[in-house]
Order: C-alpha cells, then sequence, then structure tokens
C-alpha cells in the first residue's frame, strides 16, 4: 500500500512539473508570437507547450550519482548542472516573458530574441540532463 502512494504522490509531482514547463513554454510563445510576426501561430504556441512540458518533465528532479569513495571531490554532475542551469534560464525566461505580457511593455526585438534563445536553451539543458541521469547504469 505505501509503496503505491509513494508511487502515485511522484507521478503527480511528474504532471505537475510538466504543467509547469507547459505554462512556461506558453508564457514565452505568447510573448514572443505577439512580437515577431513569423511565430504567431497556435503550432508555435504548441510546439513551446510540448517543449516546456518535456524540459520540466525530464529535467526536475533527476535522479541523482552514485557516490563512491574514490570519486574526486572537484568532479561535477553534468546532469545536476545543466538541470540547475537549465531549470533557471527557462523559468527566467518565462517570468520576464508574463511581466511583458502584464505590463504591456514594448521591448526592444532584441530582448524578444534573448528571452526565447534563454528559454530554448534552458529547456535543451533540462532535457539533455534529463536523458544523461536516467541513461545512468
Amino acid at each position: 500500500m505505501r509503496f503505491r502512494i509513494r508511487k502515485s504522490a511522484h507521478v503527480l509531482e511528474r504532471i505537475g512539473l510538466a504543467m509547469a514547463g507547459a505554462a512556461s513554454g506558453l508564457f514565452v510563445g505568447a510573448h514572443v508570437g505577439s512580437t515577431i510576426s513569423f511565430f504567431t501561430s497556435q503550432a508555435f504556441i504548441l510546439f513551446m507547450m510540448i517543449g516546456g512540458a518535456v524540459g520540466f518533465y525530464l529535467g526536475i528532479d533527476t535522479p541523482p550519482k552514485p557516490f563512491h569513495e574514490h570519486d574526486d571531490p572537484r568532479d561535477i554532475d553534468a546532469a545536476e548542472f545543466l538541470s540547475a542551469v537549465g531549470t533557471f534560464l527557462a523559468a527566467l525566461a518565462a517570468f520576464a516573458s508574463v511581466g511583458v505580457i502584464i505590463l504591456r511593455e514594448d521591448l526592444h526585438i532584441a530582448w524578444t530574441v534573448a528571452i526565447m534563445a534563454a528559454w530554448s536553451v534552458g529547456v535543451v539543458m533540462q532535457i539533455v540532463a534529463g536523458a544523461i541521469a536516467r541513461g545512468r547504469k
């Protein structure tokens, strides 16, 4: 019984992370789509939402690297680092997008491109981190 409750809680947590990622993609997509006419489509918004959902699902709460006594303490866990930086970049871009949308700011195109790039790089880093962490033996 306890195992099923823990498993159910973990599944709910992962679904919540995916929903947060999808919302992040929605906000960034709405901002970028309203600024750059090439990205003004429902397909772009859907693509951003799916990318965010996959990134947050895989890239947050990655399995830790096993500890061995003979490991060099200066070695970094690539998956942990990519997950942390990727989550920060994606969240920062989403936060900036929401701010721009709510405050009705008219940013220079370079800032919009920077927000899109930060979000895209962040989500890719999360996906790579999740792949690395889950590929360990």
